[in-house]
């Protein structure tokens, strides 16, 4: 069995978790009820026999699929010799439809559903389905039986230790270990099925009202995203991408993971596989920025709470990640039983990057939070303290060396990036005081004054080579794709001679033949064996280095051809790879999204 590629599905989410699903009608990637939840269909991570639902129409062939406008629903039409269909799949956000009298209290809060629903729209087509559930990533088969919900109505009931699952609709026949069917609908005919996670300890659900359920769904995602206001031919992979940071921040904690997936290679067949389904610290305060420049307050308040929440009372064990509801333990394991995504092992769960010290990390939450100023949200009586907690966090380890923005697993070393960023908590906290009115003592500012002041003339010092560029690491030679990131700070202008130096270095070292860029060349710092292809929210940053300096036909090629990278529904992953045209690592990445909004918008200022 071929492995579908990265780019061949589709997201789908109800913001709690995520199911992804190819072209051809195989959901092959399903955690419940939580992004970072077990895997209980599996085969992205090796074959069927680790979990799959197919679903697809007898001899048929896609025709098209795209998302209802401004929504997370995916509808696909097929063509068959004897008719054709359309198939539409959602994660509801309200299975029950928004009718409270029909669920048990809490109910809505104990059960996932995914709901694949198909109507017949001329002649008469066969829907063709296989269904085999396997818990704990493939590892556990469920005990499978035909039973009734608490409604009445049949269902087929898999359980296996805490988790259960039931599938409503037509019924699937037992084949060895799998369920199967054949459905046959005429011209008009619809016919539902919906896969529903709750607590096996739990009566079983009843089904969801579809058509209640798809209507509350659909209004839920275009009410939030509103009218989005930039050129036309850049709208709608804005807006996808605005939809998919939405998707990929859970409704209730706030907490956004930087992707759904798991070890989805950066190099193919290759050990750099990483699990991405927890919240980075980095990667929610970006994304954060680009949903506050287009109106999306609401989250940025939330996510400020759930920032409250993980770090608690003590901001001295701050860590990069945390998992959705906060919580600090993420120890990194793998999973030998699985043969990993095109033989890329080994398959990794939890993330030990946890554990290490990155110095930007609270530069790019103050600037998040300053962010937050600007847009009318006002500081509560937790939030400007905290930010005080991140500044001397930052101030006890001005002399630490640090493990840089990409996680590297080498010796740690002075991040010039991280520099720039430790520059930028002070500077942010100075700006609170000094802009905003926030209270601090003349000692305090003082000292954060004097600590802004110290890290701008090292990193000018101790940051810039002999050839005027900034480097990597203090001491080294090398550059680094995230050095594009300093004009973002206010630190020095994206014309200033030394980020034309920079960026100069980088079309000479990291720039690819089909015209991306690497992060950083892999060998030294990066601490780990084999390659990896170019990192699409770099090749944003560059969008944007370019706009600023007066590069804008570049800018605007480059963007060109990084939307071309995207698939058909302009979801992108983590890299491309240009050579063999095809995406690599999680998908659809958080950074890859927010990197795109943010490079239109650069687009558009120097457009004036």
């Amino acid at each position: 069995m071929t492995a579908p590629l990265i780019e061949d599905h589709a997201l789908l989410s109800d913001q709690r978790t995520a199911a992804l699903v190819t072209r051809e009608g195989d959901v092959d990637w399903l955690c419940m009820p939580r992004f970072d939840a077990d895997a209980l269909l599996c085969a992205l991570l090796g074959d069927a026999s680790h979990g799959h639902w197919s679903l697809r129409i007898a001899d048929g062939e896609v025709l098209a699929r795209r998302y209802l406008p401004g929504t997370m629903v995916l509808e696909t039409t097929w063509r068959s010799p004897t008719g054709t269909a359309v198939v539409t799949e959602f994660l509801p956000l309200d299975p029950t439809g928004g009718d409270g009298a029909t669920t048990l209290a809490g109910d809505v809060e104990d059960r996932s559903d995914l709901v694949r629903s198909v109507t017949c729209t001329d002649g008469e087509v066969e829907v063709v389905q296989e269904l085999l559930l396997r818990f704990e990533y493939g590892q556990v088969v469920p005990w499978v039986r035909r039973g009734e919900d608490r409604d009445g109505r049949g269902a087929l009931i898999a359980v296996a230790g805490g988790d259960a699952v039931c599938l409503h609709g037509p019924a699937l026949q037992a084949d060895g270990r799998a369920h199967r069917g054949r459905h046959r609908l005429s011209a008009d005919e619809s016919a539902d099925w919906a896969l529903t996670w709750y607590p096996s300890w739990r009566e079983v659900p009843a089904a969801p009202q579809v058509a209640a359920a798809l209507a509350e769904t659909t209004r839920h995602w275009s009410h939030w995203l509103g009218q989005v206001r930039v050129e036309e031919e850049y709208a709608e992979p804005v807006a996808r991408s605005l939809l998919v940071l939405r998707a990929l921040t859970h409704r209730r904690t706030g907490g956004i993971v930087a992707a759904p997936t798991t070890s989805l290679p950066e190099d193919f067949g290759g050990v750099r596989n990483w699990d991405y389904r927890f919240c980075w610290l980095r990667d929610a305060a970006l994304s954060l920025e680009a949903l506050l420049a287009h109106g999306h307050v609401e989250a940025a308040s939330s996510w400020r709470d759930w920032l409250l929440r993980a770090i608690a009372g003590d901001p001295e064990r701050l860590q990069i990640m945390y998992s959705l509801t906060g919580d600090r333990n993420l120890p990194e394991r793998e999973l030998p039983h699985l043969p990993g995504y095109e033989d890329s092992v080994p398959v990794r769960i939890g993330n030990g990057a946890a554990a290490q010290y990155q110095a930007d990390v609270v530069g790019e939450v103050m600037i998040a939070l300053e962010r937050m100023r600007e847009a009318g949200l006002e500081e509560t009586r937790w939030s400007w303290p905290l930010q005080k907690a991140l500044v001397r966090y930052t101030a006890r380890r001005i002399d630490t060396p640090d493990q840089g923005i990409w996680e590297m697993r080498g010796e740690p070393a002075f991040f010039t990036h991280g520099r720039v960023m430790v520059w930028a908590t002070f500077d942010r906290a100075v700006r609170a005081v000094q802009e905003h009115g926030l209270p601090a003592d003349a000692e305090e500012l003082a000292e954060w004054e004097r600590l802004r002041d110290r890290v701008r003339e090292e990193v000018l010092a101790r940051g810039v080579g002999a050839d005027g560029a900034f480097v990597q690491t203090y001491g080294s030679t090398e550059v680094d794709a995230s050095l594009l990131q300093i004009p973002h700070t206010g630190f020095l202008p994206a014309d200033d001679p030394r980020m034309l130096a920079t960026v100069a270095r980088m079309e000479q070292d990291l720039r690819t033949e089909d015209g991306l860029i690497l992060r950083y060349r892999t060998q030294g710092q990066d601490g780990l064996p084999g390659d990896e292809h170019p990192f699409l929210v770099c090749c944003f940053w560059l969008v944007e280095q370019y706009a600023a300096s007066g590069r804008r036909d570049e800018a605007a090629q480059l963007m060109e051809r990084l939307l071309a990278s995207a698939n058909d529904l302009h979801l992108l992953a983590e890299e491309y790879d240009g050579t063999a045209g095809r995406m690599a690592g999680n998908f659809p990445q958080a950074f890859s999204h927010l990197g795109l909004i943010r490079a239109v918008d650069a687009l558009t200022r120097a457009a004036g």
